[in-house]
């Protein structure tokens, strides 16, 4: 679904009681763009932009006062004050952001121990065995957002319902400082309404294709046969669709992660300079970092770039993506990016690395499936079924046919 900016809000503003709806999907209202406002009450009510001023800046976050231009976040920063020239510009505190989503957690920990952390500002909960002592879902929501909002400051949307997916939905349409209960006998009527762009996996091109044949709404999927659905999406994504499409969602919380980073990084047998040795680094190891990912089932949201120069000095840059990823191609694109922006790209090169962070399972993310990317997964899908059957490194990138200059290291 598109970007929330406090349009079509839905909340449940009398208490629901349903056996079903123990899952909730707490999120962080602007958390970035909140935080920040802590520390400046004075622009509260005023449309507000967290991120960099510099010409190949992007948005870290906005309020939702700055949502209602179309601003939104990861958008370039020259775009946005386009669209809101009288925004105020506020440079990103990630050590704030942090301290307060540890203070966030916490809280969750404090009413069930099956808290799923989706990302520094998001978290499923399942509250099933908090019924007893807290009372209903709609109860515990509604104690949890005035304990969040009293210990820190800051708003938090929640959803309930009985699946993940649903839960999420309605945490966006609660969306700001809202709770949204779905119980179970009423989801169809809940989801079905809602637009197409509202399926995991459906971005714009992809709904635009939907649309043009006729599909406008979840209700529309869920009434097209699944043979051809698969005929037009081919066989998972269709199936993947049919479910949601019918609320059809088996996963569980699930506390534990085992990998919170995926990276590689490699040290050079002599200082680089050359720019273009170090994109076609840059490149290989995207698409190392890729293949863990696919791999692990897991998908991955910050793109992380590393170098060390010649005087050992080390810095790390990152960029937030606006969907997650396991392409190679598109991690590269972005740490590229990432590099060209270092204020001296062309110094001495000791050591460079790639890593992905904000993993979460293939599952709970939504995924440009069927977008520009299109072409890249199926070549990389391709390459990871070669590997399988011969070895990895019999097909790689054009790019890549050379001989690397050192051998990476995992981390």
């Amino acid at each position: 679904m598109s970007k929330q900016d406090g349009r079509g809000r839905q909340v449940s503003a009398e208490p629901v009681i349903d056996d079903a709806a123990n899952i909730m999907h707490l999120d962080m209202d602007a958390f970035f763009a909140s935080v920040e406002l802590l520390e400046r009450p004075d622009l509260r009510g005023l449309p507000v932009i967290v991120g960099g001023r510099g010409a190949r800046s992007v948005v870290t976050a906005a309020t939702y006062e700055a949502r209602k231009y179309g601003v939104n976040s990861a958008m370039p920063m020259s775009i946005a004050l386009r669209r809101c020239p009288n925004a105020i510009v506020l440079e990103p505190h990630f050590e704030r952001y942090q301290h307060f989503s540890r203070a966030v957690m916490a809280i969750c920990n404090d009413v069930t121990p099956l808290v799923e952390p989706l990302s520094i500002d998001e978290a499923f909960l399942d509250v099933t065995g908090s019924r007893r002592l807290l009372g209903t879902p709609w109860e515990i929501g509604t104690a949890l957002r005035r304990r969040v909002l009293a210990e820190t400051g800051l708003n938090c949307s929640i959803g309930v319902a009985a699946t993940k997916f649903i839960a999420k939905l309605a945490s966006g349409l609660a969306k700001p400082d809202g709770l949204l209960v779905v119980p179970l006998a009423d989801t169809l009527d809940f989801l079905h309404p809602l637009p197409i762009s509202a399926l995991w996996g459906v971005g714009a091109k992809t709904a635009e294709s939907l649309t043009r044949l006729g599909l406008r709404t979840v209700g529309d999927v869920a009434n097209t046969p699944l043979p051809t659905l698969t005929k037009m999406l081919g066989e998972a994504a269709g199936e993947k669709l049919f479910a949601l499409a019918w609320a059809r969602d088996a996963r569980s919380v699930t506390t534990s992660r085992e990998e919170k980073s995926v990276g590689h990084e490699v040290t050079f047998e002599h200082d680089v300079t050359d720019p273009a040795t170090i994109r076609r680094e840059l490149l290989r190891m995207s698409d190392q970092v890729a293949v863990r990912l696919r791999r692990a089932d897991l998908v991955g949201r910050t793109v992380v770039l590393k170098l060390r120069f010649g005087d050992f000095t080390t810095i790390t840059r990152s960029r937030t993506l606006t969907e997650h990823t396991d392409l190679g191609r598109r991690i590269y694109e972005e740490v590229a990016e990432i590099y060209r922006a270092v204020d001296k790209p062309e110094s001495r090169i000791r050591l460079v690395g790639v890593r992905m962070e904000q993993l979460v399972p293939s599952a709970d993310a939504a995924l440009g499936l069927w977008e520009e990317n299109e072409g890249w997964r199926e070549a990389e899908q391709a390459m990871d079924a070669v590997a399988e059957r011969f070895g990895r490194g019999l097909v790689r990138p054009a790019a890549l046919v050379k001989k690397p200059p050192s051998e990476p290291s995992s981390q």
